[in-house]
């Protein structure tokens, strides 16, 4: 588990600051998955580089992410095809503050993300670009988890920490990963300082998604090649039951 302690070390930057500098809604996202106890000397070395997330004093914040997909999983199969027309629809929830967002991502240019963001009043979500009805969407699956926010002043990214994971599917299905955290690079163009320092490390990106790779480790039976390597080396308790 992420603790205060690791982050003391790191400068505040407030929320609002932190959206006018680095809002990267248009983004080359890079995932990895690394042992949770790896973190802390990551952590370290971008001391006096990256500031963190502050609002009030807290720099973890729960979140919970409602999946949407169609009675089909037109999203998950898109994503385990690598189709161009590639989609994800959330319902993003701010645990600490109440906040609910409606996010849907799609695939930009030369291998960016687009994300679309709205206020979630409940309802079908209308006016999204993606290749289906949004009234087909339903629930699919549940992810929770705790988020430290980093930002990067040299390149204007962001880095984001994602500890303590769970997945859920609706039948009461759940997946933990508490020894693994996801550290996510957002940044508008090549690699940012953090990509680099995880690199030097011996830390490389991994094919990863919370809702396709969580819902590929808890549903056995659905095409799962393209994360075949991340789920036998970062999910063990679920390995037994794969089949490819």
């Amino acid at each position: 588990m992420l603790g205060t302690d690791d982050l003391d070390h790191l400068d505040p930057i407030g929320l609002d600051e932190l959206v006018r500098q680095a809002s990267l809604q248009t983004r080359v996202d890079r995932k990895y998955l690394l042992p949770a106890d790896r973190l802390p000397g990551v952590l370290r070395r971008l001391a006096g580089t990256a500031r963190v997330l502050d609002i009030d004093g807290r720099r973890r914040f729960g979140y919970r992410s409602d999946y949407f997909d169609t009675p089909g999983l037109d999203s998950y199969l898109a994503a385990a095809h690598r189709r161009r027309r590639r989609f994800k629809v959330r319902v993003r929830t701010y645990v600490d503050t109440g906040g609910r967002f409606v996010e849907v991502k799609t695939r930009g240019p030369r291998g960016t993300t687009v994300k679309e963001r709205a206020p979630y009043t409940g309802g079908v979500l209308k006016g999204a670009h993606i290749p289906c009805d949004p009234a087909s969407l339903r629930p699919v699956l549940v992810t929770r988890y705790e988020r430290t926010t980093l930002y990067l002043p040299a390149s204007d990214g962001r880095v984001t920490i994602d500890a303590a994971l769970t997945w859920e599917l609706l039948d009461g299905a759940a997946l933990r990963l508490p020894d693994r955290v996801v550290v996510e690079t957002k940044a508008a163009g090549g690699a940012c300082e953090a990509d680099r320092l995880l690199w030097s490390l011996g830390h490389r990106p991994c094919p990863m998604s919370k809702y396709a790779t969580g819902l590929a480790a808890l549903r056995p039976d659905l095409p799962a090649n393209r994360w075949t390597q991340t789920l036998r080396r970062h999910f063990p308790s679920a390995s037994s039951a794969w089949e490819f």
